[in-house]
């Protein structure tokens, strides 16, 4: 018999182990100078400034343009294996001046019908995946939209980066954007994880011999300065040829940095953008702006929420039969 001992000692163990296969498979990363990958930034990535906070009086005159709008998603999952489950997906557009009327947009799917319908295998879990991604960037992007016309604000920042609306949902975000184009409504994205490999890339471009296999995220952590952002030159950022401008940032004392994305035709505002990001960003946060937490907290969608929502308005029968795991009876 395994004791609670023995499995403790087993996961140390294995824990440890973990701990020095990272060390040696990152050693190259974990081994870079600080002020010899800042020169390498400077020189092959784009140029490193520091910001300064904006003034009230600055902040004022956005509120008198519009104020700033913030766009978060989120999805849930009520029930068990395939196909019984129902996702629910919700968005939410929320106005830093017109704060009692939020946008909220929702919508659900379940492979129930769907996959039966268009002949969909359970182990084609990437075709579900991408209809869940679709679902998700087409409502934030509609809540973005409808915000932009009713509310006219000075910018929408939206939670992740632009380039995902490009792929996920297309048609809307062409729409999104020439509207905020039409309007001048400034368009950001703000990346919490990067998953980019600019740095990355270009260092195995000039020094080939380097084995360097981490995204940006990793490289840059710890290396920037609180208030520094790197402004990524066109010709390392691959966001480019999409029509987007980027940098990466140290809003906050947290040692990870963010990033943020502008549409390029908005270039000229991206400096301005990244202190407006600096300014709502709370020193002691994780380096998101403050009005963003505040869109993703409202827009949550909770286990308890999804459960009253099933037990509410569907038949109980239904319910029990489709969507109760045998797990879930038991708790």
């Amino acid at each position: 018999m395994i004791t609670i001992y023995t499995i403790h000692n087993e996961l140390k163990e294995k824990i440890s182990n973990l701990n020095n296969l990272i060390q040696d498979k990152y050693k190259e990363v974990l081994s870079l100078d600080k002020n010899i990958l800042r020169e390498f930034i400077r020189e092959y990535v784009g140029s490193i400034k520091s910001m300064k906070k904006l003034e009230n009086n600055h902040l004022a005159l956005y509120e008198a343009k519009g104020g700033i709008v913030g766009v978060d998603g989120s999805t849930n999952r009520m029930g068990g294996a395939y196909p019984h489950f129902v996702d629910v997906f919700q968005g939410l557009a929320k106005s830093t001046i017109i704060k009692d009327k939020p946008i909220f947009k929702s919508d659900i799917y379940t492979p129930l019908f769907s996959e039966r319908e268009e002949n969909i295998l359970e182990e084609d879990e990437k075709i579900i995946a991408d209809k869940r991604n679709k679902l998700l960037a087409s409502i934030e992007v509609e809540v973005a939209l409808e915000a932009a016309k009713r509310f006219k604000p000075y910018a929408i920042l939206m939670d992740g980066s632009l380039i995902r609306y490009n792929i996920d949902s297309y048609d809307l975000w062409v729409e999104l954007r020439e509207e905020c184009e039409r309007q001048s409504i400034l368009l950001v994205g703000v990346i919490k994880d990067i998953k980019t490999s600019i740095i990355g890339d270009k260092l195995g471009e000039v020094y080939p011999k380097m084995n360097i296999n981490a995204y940006d995220r990793e490289l840059l952590f710890g290396q920037l300065e609180y208030g520094e952002m790197i402004i990524i030159d066109d010709e390392a950022n691959k966001k480019k040829e999409a029509g987007y401008s980027s940098v990466f940032m140290r809003s906050s004392l947290a040692p990870t940095v963010i990033g943020m994305d502008i549409i390029d035709s908005q270039k000229d505002y991206l400096e301005e953008m990244g202190r407006l990001v600096f300014t709502l960003t709370p020193e002691n946060s994780r380096g998101v702006p403050l009005w963003l937490d505040i869109v993703d907290k409202e827009v949550k969608i909770s286990d308890a929420m999804i459960k009253g929502l099933m037990e509410r308005y569907m038949d109980r029968d239904l319910y029990e039969r489709f969507f109760i795991s045998e797990r879930a009876k038991r708790n």
